[in-house]
């Protein structure tokens, strides 16, 4: 899978840009190597024994095509150099996994369990399933190079902490980041669940799309922005917040103590409340899914509307940014056919005509996987950059 970053300049010249070159599919052999950077043969091949010692590259007994004499071999990235731990937790369900290098799944598990029970509480659980899943794959802890943690909540991404998370008891300005390089003794990074969901996505992406917004609608609406082909989180992080856009002059009190935003009116505990005022048994947003599911005219006519609602935001973003797509996930995406409906019907309506002459407006890909994916891509990008790896390299 291709990396996030971009492709290195042709002057690049270090171990960790040679190694870009290499993960980026740009050069396979140490001839490409050598054109690509403008660097002697004999620097290449150093370049070259110090990526292998320290096993982030492997050559195959597999050779490219010969320009004449003997064929060169493959030099290709090993992603089983070291593994990632990612954690994608939410309000009530939690996603867990150990990945290589490619943010590609080795073991991973699921759990039910409350945000609210705290940060030492959650996190205590969260280190105890990473060694379950570390003793599962026969891996030890000194191969980990770095954790990923997704949050629901506002999250100060330079500082890994969540600050005044709405439904996160006791975790405002905990420090997350701080308390995992205690324990893991490795990089750790964190961000609020709807950034590496749209990380996720994009990792995943052949052929990528260098400019879309995925929006979570599950209890509440958020939502991720790709941009230029870089995660966009704003001067302090909060880039991306729709779902505290006053979309009505209601008194409908969000959880954040404004009137009318977005997800106190169409989000999915929103939806749902509605249903029980009307007698339907819908304690959550996954059971507003399943009486769509089941043919209820009311919840039909519910997400239909809440899509609309969503879709005026989203117009809103659309004539600002111009994305290319738009990714919609979360529990309520299941309802794939009347939620995005609404939010068709109004974003085509109100943006402007250029902006979506090639606007689509599609469902996740990678359901609740985007999380967990795009926690372990995040980590791999710090990881992994130029000079990350010369520091390595050098003893830092």
């Amino acid at each position: 899978m291709a990396p996030i970053t971009s492709t290195p300049s042709p002057e690049s010249d270090s171990p960790g840009d040679l190694l870009q070159l290499i993960r980026s599919g740009r050069a396979r052999t140490r001839g490409e190597l050598g054109r690509a950077t403008g660097l002697a043969r004999s620097t290449v091949a150093q370049r070259i024994y110090s990526l292998k010692a320290a096993g982030l590259i492997v050559e195959s007994g597999e050779a490219a095509p010969s320009t004449g004499g003997r064929p060169p071999s493959l030099i290709g990235f090993n992603a089983d150099a070291g593994l990632v731990l990612a954690a994608d937790l939410g309000a009530t369900h939690s996603r867990v996994s150990v990945s290589n290098l490619l943010a590609e799944p080795i073991a991973e598990t699921t759990a039910e369990i409350e945000i609210d029970l705290g940060p030492v509480g959650v996190l205590s659980w969260l280190e105890e399933t990473f060694r379950g899943l570390l003793e599962e794959v026969g891996r030890p802890m000194s191969d980990v190079r770095g954790v990923g943690i997704g949050l629901p909540g506002p999250v100060d991404f330079a500082q890994g902490m969540a600050v005044n998370p709405p439904i996160m008891k006791g975790w405002h300005l905990y420090g997350v980041a701080e308390h995992g390089r205690a324990v893991y003794g490795v990089p750790v990074l964190v961000d609020n669940d709807v950034n590496i969901m749209a990380l996720g996505e994009y990792w995943m992406m052949d052929p990528k799309v260098e400019d879309f917004i995925f929006v979570k609608v599950g209890t509440g609406i958020g939502s991720g922005l790709i941009l230029g082909g870089q995660l966009h989180r704003g001067a302090d992080g909060a880039a991306g917040d729709m779902g505290h856009v006053r979309t009505t002059s209601d008194d409908v009190v969000c959880r954040c103590g404004n009137n009318g935003c977005l997800e106190a009116i169409a989000g999915g505990a929103a939806i749902a409340a509605h249903l029980r005022e009307r007698g339907f048994e819908a304690p959550g947003s996954r059971d507003v899914v399943k009486l769509v599911d089941e043919g209820n005219r009311e919840a039909i006519h519910s997400v239909r509307a809440a899509g609309r609602l969503i879709g005026q935001v989203l117009a809103s973003m659309v004539n600002l940014l111009n994305p290319a797509l738009i990714m919609v996930g979360g529990d309520m995406a299941r309802a794939e056919p009347q939620l995005l409906a609404g939010i068709r019907e109004v974003v085509y309506q109100r943006s402007t005509t250029l902006s979506t002459t090639d606007l689509q407006i599609t469902v996740s890909t990678l359901g609740d996987r985007a999380g967990v994916t795009g926690a372990a891509a995040m980590v791999i990008e710090h990881i992994l950059t130029p000079s990350a790896i010369d520091d390595v390299l050098s003893g830092g």
